[in-house]
Parts: structure tokens; C-alpha cells; sequence
């Protein structure tokens, strides 16, 4: 597969090359989200990898923060504790929503719809689960998180998006009770389909599939 940007029209797709710290990554989606609101940037989609990090977001208990052998930093998106780290794909979405759905519900599923097309090109099949925001999959008959989903609307301008674990190290989601939900382990691409599990690979089916998305999201439900 080739590693081709999609033809999104006033959408700019990035790929931010090597490890972009989580502090700094926050303070550009919020100058960016503010210069979409005032209809001065465009819209952007923005695919990064972290060093380790533990966010923390706005139902996140502390009780769940386990080990914090990481830094944690709390941030404005849902949800509530979730790793960050390298061999993770996240992407970070600051789309002007009141030119499109102007449904926050509606997003989030088409979000969780785009990274399963996606996984779903890597032979992987995932799927969403009522109750549970996320990617979910079978690892060996037991269902799994293989992605986090955290968004936050401001305005009609999302920030955050989605985080997918490529071969990230497993054990660094020990330190905290991934989204709080303890009875779920967490899995990624390198054990379901090693030969599929790099940043490339998974970022041309992004690519494949943002189309779909897009156009879903530009639907009036």
C-alpha cells in the first residue's frame, strides 16, 4: 500500500514525522481550532505518535491512576484515563462541525465508523460496543480495545480524536485503568496482524477511507 494524502476538499491531512510531545500537540490544536473558528485556517486532519504520556480527561477518577510511572496531563476531551506512547497512531481531528452535522453524537460514531473501514482493510475485523466508546476487536475469542476515541466540541469545532495501537507497549497501559474499564484488556495491530502493524501501512487505509467518513459527517441527519 502506498502512503497517499486523500483528496479532501478544504480539509489539510499532516503526518507529523518522529515523536511530537502531548503538550505541544494540545497548544497547536487550540491555536488551530481557533483560527478555524475565525475562518482564517482550514480544516485538519493531523496523524502524530507521542512519547509516553497518561491524559487524563474531564470523568477521569483518580482512583484509576494505578502507577503514574508517565507524566499526566489533564486535557479538555471526554472520557477519562488513557495512554499515549510510541508505536501508537493518533490522530487529531479540528473540523468545523456548524458547516456540517452540528450533531456531537453523530461524530462520534463516524469516527468510530472511519478507524474500523480502516482496520478493517488490514483484515482486522473491529467493531463498536453500546456502552463502551472505542474500538473493539477479538484478541483470541476475548473482545479487546485495539482504539480510544476522545473528542471535545467547542463552538462546532472539534479537538481530539482517535488513538489506535499499532505496536505500542502493552505494558505501559498498566499504570492506569484504560477508560475505566478494568474488565477489558487492551490489544493492538503487531499482535492481531503483525505483518500489517506499521505506521505506513495503517495510515493509507486512514487515507483509503477518510472519504467515507467526511462525507458522513457532512450529512445533515
Amino acid at each position: 500500500m502506498t502512503n497517499a494524502a486523500p483528496r479532501l476538499a478544504d480539509i489539510e491531512w499532516r503526518i507529523e514525522p518522529g515523536l511530537t510531545a502531548y503538550a505541544d500537540s494540545l497548544a497547536a490544536m487550540e491555536t488551530r481550532a481557533e483560527a478555524v473558528r475565525a475562518g482564517t485556517a482550514r480544516d485538519l486532519i493531523w496523524l502524530v505518535e507521542h512519547p509516553p504520556v497518561y491524559t487524563a480527561g474531564t470523568s477521569a477518577d483518580p482512583v484509576e491512576l494505578i502507577d503514574p510511572r508517565f507524566p499526566v496531563i489533564a486535557t479538555g476531551r471526554g472520557g477519562r484515563y488513557t495512554y499515549h506512547g510510541p508505536g501508537q497512531r493518533v490522530g487529531y481531528l479540528v473540523l468545523d462541525l456548524g458547516k456540517r452535522c452540528r450533531d456531537v453524537r453523530h461524530y462520534v460514531h463516524a469516527l468510530e465508523a472511519w478507524v474500523i473501514a480502516a482496520l478493517a482493510m488490514l483484515d482486522v475485523e473491529a467493531f463498536a460496543a453500546e456502552g463502551r466508546v472505542g474500538i473493539w476487536t477479538l484478541d483470541q475469542g476475548r473482545e479487546a480495545k485495539i482504539g480510544a476515541i476522545g473528542v471535545r466540541v467547542r463552538r462546532w469545532v472539534t479537538l481530539h480524536g482517535f488513538a489506535v495501537n499499532i505496536d505500542p507497549d502493552l505494558e505501559h497501559f498498566g499504570g492506569i485503568v484504560p477508560c475505566g474499564l478494568p474488565d477489558y484488556p487492551v490489544t493492538s495491530l503487531a499482535r492481531l496482524r503483525p505483518a500489517q502493524a506499521d505506521f505506513a501501512t495503517f495510515d493509507t487505509a486512514l487515507a483509503a477511507t477518510a472519504t467515507r467518513f467526511v462525507e458522513s459527517i457532512s450529512r445533515f441527519p
